[in-house]
């Protein structure tokens, strides 16, 4: 007993008096050699996953002791030998084959883009835009007659319309399709008619489709 006594101390001077990293960074093979076995670690095949471990099929490293007495009796995990990783591999493809996604196309109709038409040019024949803009100070405190209408500072062109009617009443519609000569310069109400495609059908006793537009004071 003296003498293993005598041998540890001396390893442990030997340590303690050599560096603990080689000249590539390496550790020490001293070091290994006082640790033993116990901090090395074990290469297994998880059979289940494992959280902060690794998921299924996957190849980790662990604890000898933890993989003896927890993994093992458990079947949480097997070693990595090759009979086992065909095993592994082979029982993967059986129980959890590759599903494939399909990814179905929808091809867009002309009805129905008709129909989406159609429902929007309701939404604007039907709908009311509300847009309010400053008045010139010296008209602002007389009442509107239709001779004598209010002014607007600025007029509302086309571009602002179909801004509102895209924030108020959420249909996209472009310039083109608004049959307005000149801007709105003046308070009141305005039936602006609307340029749609001839395919969408006007309802029952209807010549043409409008926007009810509504000017009012600031």
């Amino acid at each position: 007993m003296a003498y293993l006594q005598y041998g540890r101390n001396a390893i442990q001077q030997i340590v303690r008096g050599a560096s603990l990293r080689t000249a590539d960074g390496a550790a020490h093979p001293l070091l290994h050699a006082c640790k033993g076995l116990r901090y090395r670690k074990l290469e297994v095949i998880l059979t289940t996953s494992i959280d902060k471990l690794g998921k299924a099929g996957e190849t980790v490293k662990v604890a000898p002791g933890y993989f003896r007495n927890h993994l093992m009796p458990k079947l949480f995990a097997v070693p990595n030998i090759e009979k086992y990783a065909y095993l592994i591999r082979e029982q993967r493809k059986i129980y959890q084959p590759v599903e494939e996604e399909s990814v179905k196309v929808v091809t867009e109709t002309k009805d129905n883009r008709t129909k989406e038409y159609e429902a929007a040019a309701k939404r604007l024949d039907n709908a009311r835009l509300v847009l309010r803009r400053l008045v010139n100070v010296e008209k602002l405190h007389k009442r509107a007659t239709k001779d004598e209408p209010i002014e607007l500072q600025t007029p509302v062109t086309k571009e602002e319309i179909v801004t509102e009617v895209a924030r108020q009443l959420c249909v996209q519609i472009n310039p083109e399709n608004l049959n307005l000569p000149s801007p709105l310069s003046t308070v009141g109400e305005y039936e602006v008619p609307l340029r749609l495609p001839k395919s969408i059908p006007l309802p029952e006793g209807k010549i043409q489709w409008t926007l009810n537009v509504k000017v009012r004071c600031k």
